[in-house]
């Protein structure tokens, strides 16, 4: 048995560690990375509300301009998943950032009517951010000591609330101004984020550990504390190197596989649903351009902003498994009620925008629960290809959300109201279901890493909490 290596001291010491300054500005860049990641993926929306009707596009065409990215992103985080568990975190990134923002620029620049050039490049958009995403995720729970690691996992999940409201709010003050091109040349300014992670953020200190890169871990982590590196002890006694990374790995925990399969398929084929068709049937039901449709959205960004403040406490008081239960149950039975109701009127305001704001506020505060949760139950030396799985799964519920609706309204008409309204019964209740079964999933499959340190590899059970050091020590020496 691996005693108290180098990792144990390394890891021990980040267990222990305060939350720097140096911290913090690591944590502040990520969550830009990922408020911009979310608004060049939830913005082709209301670019799409815009270029269907002027381009005469059918529900499939348009269909496959909004699934493109979820192509991308299944694809991105399978293959930079893996070469994120051998490569670093860090890496993957800052290469990720620098595809989808790119590839969403350009978008501006294709000529009117050219609908497959545009879901070329979303699907390069989607390939990025599955890169980003997956590693971003792994990188955050893996520099967290683990007394903070699940409220910080949650906070740096919250700006994928503010990225869709960013989308809502841009889509509804330039589009008039600026038109869809405009909105669209928005996109590449992640690239010079991508510029500040080169600079600023560190590597994963567990994942450099894991993979016998212990000077370097050492280095990082000092930097981290603003300490010398001198003062963190490295002993020699190293973990043996890990095989090649294989995704096949992962299969080998069956019901984690699949586990994480399910409730990500589900909960995201709800959540694409409401964000990638919901301005199309608002500006529908309401009768109004889409651009004033995307003011309506700022509420769903407000509202998601406000909700994710109490999710951050209940994760770290009542743990993962729970919020995910709340989460399916509550937004399946709002998006069953919006689809049951969507021709009513309140005050003016339809029914079904009502109970999507709702769902969509609990769906993002289920979303800020599920990244760190699909890093935090892998292995550090499988977590990337975990998360991979996950954001994979992820990007099939971006295919599906849109795709059902454009298969329920019949993919060969053109965007019409009377199609539009005809398919939002049967469609949100298909999304209400499919969110039902994340909360099902969730109380039968009991899987809980709140408060457990996080494990370098399957055969090393774990890394002890700080105040575990010395036993963990002295049983090393029996």
């Amino acid at each position: 048995m691996q005693g108290a290596t180098s990792d144990d001291s390394i890891i021990g010491r980040l267990e222990s560690a305060p939350l720097t300054s140096r911290f913090w500005t690591t944590f502040v860049i990520l969550a830009l990375q990922f408020t911009f990641e979310y608004f060049d993926f939830f913005v082709v929306g209301y670019l799409v509300a815009v270029i269907a009707p002027q381009w005469q596009l059918t529900f499939g065409q348009s269909s496959i301009m909004l699934l493109s990215a979820g192509v991308g992103a299944i694809v991105g985080a399978l293959v930079f998943g893996r070469l994120a568990d051998v490569w670093g975190r860090k890496p993957l990134i800052v290469l990720g950032t620098v595809l989808y923002s790119v590839s969403a620029g350009a978008i501006a620049l294709i000529p009117d009517g050219a609908w497959v050039l545009f879901s070329l490049l979303r699907f390069t958009v989607g390939l990025g951010l599955g890169a980003a995403a997956t590693a971003q995720n792994a990188i955050v729970v893996e520099i967290t000591p683990t007394r903070y690691r699940t409220i910080i996992g949650s906070a740096m999940n919250a700006p994928v609330a503010l990225g869709v409201f960013i989308a809502a709010l841009s889509s509804a003050t330039l589009l008039g101004t600026f038109g869809w091109r405009g909105l669209a040349a928005l996109g590449i300014f992640p690239i010079l984020i991508a510029i500040l992670i080169a600079i600023f953020v560190p590597e994963s200190i567990r994942w450099l550990v894991a993979n016998n890169h212990v000077e370097r871990a050492r280095a990082n982590l000092a930097w981290l504390l603003k300490v010398p590196a001198g003062t963190i002890v490295a002993a020699t006694s190293l973990p043996p190197l890990p095989p090649k990374a294989s995704l096949a790995e992962l299969y080998q925990e069956r019901t984690k596989f699949w586990f994480t399969i399910l409730i990500w398929v589900s909960i995201a084929t709800a959540v694409n649903g409401i964000l990638q068709w919901g301005p199309t049937i608002i500006a529908l039901l309401m009768k109004i351009p889409p651009r004033e449709a995307a003011k309506y959205f700022i509420l769903m960004g407000i509202s998601a902003l406000i909700l994710r403040i109490p999710f951050l406490f209940l994760a770290q008081w009542f743990g993962r498994r729970f919020c995910g239960m709340l989460v399916g149950y509550v937004v399946g039975i709002c998006l069953i009620a919006a689809g049951i109701g969507h021709g009513a009127f309140i005050a003016g305001m339809p029914i079904f925008l009502i109970f999507l704001i709702l769902a969509y506020a609990f769906t993002d505060a289920g979303f800020g629960n599920l990244g760190p949760y699909s890093a935090e139950i892998w292995p550090v030396r499988l977590a990337a290809r975990g998360v991979g799985l996950a954001q994979a799964a992820n990007g099939v519920g971006k295919i599906l959300g849109p795709l059902c609706l454009a298969f329920i309204a019949g993919s060969s008409n053109v965007i019409t109201p009377q199609a539009t309204e005809a398919a939002a019964m049967p469609a949100f209740v298909f999304l209400g279901l499919c969110a039902l079964v994340t909360g099902l999933a969730f109380t039968f499959v009991k899987i809980e890493p709140h408060g457990k340190p996080l494990e370098l590899d399957a055969d090393r059970n774990h890394i002890p909490a700080p105040q575990d050091t010395r036993a963990a020590a002295r049983s090393a020496e029996a």
